[in-house]
């Protein structure tokens, strides 16, 4: 089977469908566990606490609590599935457009991509 630009996007229109469901499903169950462990706890919003760690270190502790099934942890999860999905969107129109040939498109698209990479390391823990 060959790769057209019709099945990439075809790709792309689910990746965006699916990507947003599962944000949805995850944030809930989420949701439901946070709630279900911590209903009874008063919650101190005149408190802020900034967390100076690099994304990786955020990642990693993400994906443990998701492990320990902590209900923050799922929450955070779909916000790193909704942050991902625009990212696959991006990353798959760059194949789209190096499969057609247009160059200036796939240099616009590496721009992005290299903003994105950019703001993610130097915007965490700097």
């Amino acid at each position: 089977m060959q790769i057209t630009d019709k099945i990439i996007q075809k790709i792309i229109g689910n990746v965006l469908k699916y990507g947003v469901r599962s944000v949805l499903i995850i944030s809930i169950i989420g949701g439901l566990i946070f709630l279900f462990n911590h209903s009874n706890e008063p919650v101190a919003y005149g408190r802020f606490t900034e967390n100076d760690r690099s994304i990786v270190d955020v990642v990693s502790g993400i994906l443990k609590g998701v492990a320990d099934l902590q209900g923050r942890a799922i929450i955070y999860l779909a916000i790193l599935v909704l942050f991902c999905t625009p990212l696959l969107r991006l990353l798959l129109s760059l194949l789209s457009f190096i499969l057609e040939g247009d160059k200036l498109y796939v240099f616009i698209t590496s721009i992005v991509l290299v903003i994105i990479g950019f703001s993610m390391y130097f915007g965490f823990g700097h």
